[in-house]
């Protein structure tokens, strides 16, 4: 339950604006493990956008169209609100990796996924990427196998409490492959 004041998550409605822009990204983090199936809940989105200026440029639109706003440590929304920050391609291309509240809750934008050895881009995930319909719209689910590494590389405590229930998705996906 979102605190009060706070932005109800609607995964749906990021997921069909982004769709609606024709934003190239591919789902990491909570929501991409729960398009595996976990039950583990989540309340923002992940993703590692296509780096080019083209797609940064519908990313960006998408982000405008949700209104976003910088998410800020320790910051509340509303001041957060009257941060001077445009929101474009340039902007998003200089953080690299910034988080985003919107009016359908949290998303964060990755430059790329960090995995134990080194960073994962758009361009190394995609093949790897599984196509599923979700919420009626077909995204690019980064591979089980991505997620688990990078949740293995945070090492935070959600991170470790998701792993057992990751780990017998990619068993059972394992065996369903054999």
């Amino acid at each position: 339950m979102p605190a009060e004041g706070s932005t109800r998550f609607d995964p749906e409605r990021i997921i069909a604006v982004f769709d609606a822009h024709a934003v190239e990204c591919v789902i990491v983090g909570g929501f991409g493990a729960q398009a595996h199936g976990a039950h583990r809940q989540t309340i923002d989105i992940d993703v590692v956008p296509r780096s080019t200026d083209d797609n940064l440029g519908r990313l960006a639109a998408a982000l405008r169209e949700l209104g976003a706003r910088l998410r800020v440590g320790g910051m509340a929304d509303e001041a957060a609100r009257q941060l001077p920050v445009t929101v474009d391609a340039a902007t998003l291309r200089g953080f690299g990796s910034s988080t985003w509240m919107t009016d359908a809750g949290p998303v964060d934008v990755l430059g790329d996924l960090p995995v134990a050895g080194g960073r994962r881009t758009y361009e190394e995930l995609l093949p790897r990427a599984v196509p599923r319909r979700v919420h009626g719209v077909v995204i690019r689910l980064a591979a089980l196998d991505d997620i688990v590494a990078s949740k293995e590389h945070a090492n935070r405590d959600k991170d470790r409490e998701a792993l057992p229930e990751l780990r017998r998705l990619q068993q059972r996906q394992s065996q369903l492959e054999e």
